[in-house]
């Protein structure tokens, strides 16, 4: 199956590039036409490096007629890359946030719909054993009704390899827009679709790649979430870019549920071992989890062979940035903002 990686802007495509090159099944192409001049990070230089097969542009992409692509761009091209996706009839695999607004994450929706093709975002999170044996529980009553859900997700600031994700035209925000939509994601899993009635947020820009230069519009680089739901559960998403460049982890994410009889929590990236390395003086650590984005891959690739519908879906992927958006609303308003789930009763 030909699957085509469409732009190399975001630190994950080079991961999900290493994970398919070698793969017997797959036939993968590549192309990043909007990578500046002379980046070793992007572009055909990328691809030499990485020893995968390059075209100039997304028109000779698509002349080739991939099964499947998987689009990295910045945030704000994802739009075009989808609709041009969908027409040329290709699966797709769309990095998150789906897109910086509504009217782009429906128009791409509705562009897949139309084609019918599978359109899945990216939240390899959902895919991880430990997560479904949450959701277990919960189903099985062993832990109560929900009563407030904590959830964490950290980082380094991509902004320092990759400066886009700190311009709020391309990356439509900061680390909310980054960092907000993996746990939101899980939230709409674990409470069936439903959707916060009231989003409140407070952030700051202190740890934000361009904080120093003066002139340019600055993002945010941590910020705190309060969700309400109708139900009366609360929950709280942490989302910032805090992890120092020593840190042992890229980043974190944990959830903490809490029930009226029990608390469970989950733990994305556990270390699975932790000692000194003498040949290079630093504290080693081994990651314990499961390769997410291998597992998110291989459910992608299935849905695009067999037809089926792809999950986490377009659908999905809008409500995620519906809260994302609803979260800058607050930080505009200073207030909290009643979101049209307010507006319907209970399933």
């Amino acid at each position: 199956m030909k699957v085509a990686v469409l732009s190399f802007a975001h630190v994950h495509a080079a991961t999900y590039i290493e994970l398919l090159r070698d793969r017997s099944d797959i036939e993968l192409i590549t192309t990043d036409p909007d990578a500046p001049p002379g980046d070793p990070t992007r572009g055909k230089a990328l691809a030499d490096q990485l020893g995968v097969t390059y075209r100039a542009d997304y028109e000779e992409i698509f002349a080739e007629c991939p099964r499947a692509v998987i689009v990295t761009s910045e945030n704000t091209r994802h739009r075009q890359l989808v609709e041009q996706a969908a027409a040329a009839g290709a699966h797709v695999l769309c990095e998150k946030p789906i897109a910086t607004t509504e009217d782009d994450a429906r128009a791409m929706i509705e562009a897949c719909e139309e084609a019918g093709v599978s359109l899945m975002t990216a939240y390899p999170v959902r895919f991880h054993p430990a997560f479904t044996a949450l959701r277990h529980a919960l189903a099985d009553g062993s832990v109560g009704p929900l009563l407030s859900v904590h959830g964490v997700n950290n980082s380094r600031p991509p902004g320092l390899e990759r400066p886009w994700f700190a311009d709020p035209v391309l990356a439509g925000g900061g680390a909310i827009m980054d960092h907000t939509l993996h746990i939101a994601d899980l939230l709409d899993v674990l409470l069936d679709g439903e959707q916060p009635t009231q989003v409140y947020a407070v952030a700051n820009t202190l740890l934000t790649p361009n904080n120093g230069d003066a002139g340019e519009p600055k993002v945010e680089s941590a910020g705190l979430l309060t969700l309400t739901y109708a139900r009366g559960l609360v929950a709280t998403i942490d989302c910032s870019w805090s992890h120092p460049s020593s840190h042992p982890t890229w980043g974190g994410l944990t959830l903490t549920c809490v029930g009226n009889r029990a608390l469970i929590e989950f733990d994305a990236f556990p270390p699975l071992l932790d000692g000194y390395d003498t040949t290079q003086a630093t504290t080693r650590w081994e990651p314990g989890a499961i390769d997410l984005d291998a597992a998110m891959l291989d459910s992608f690739l299935t849905a695009a062979r067999t037809g089926q519908r792809a999950h986490p879906d377009g659908e999905t992927g809008l409500r995620t940035l519906q809260t994302a958006l609803a979260a800058y609303e607050s930080l505009r308003t200073s207030q909290p903002v009643v979101t049209a789930a307010a507006a319907w009763p209970l399933p």
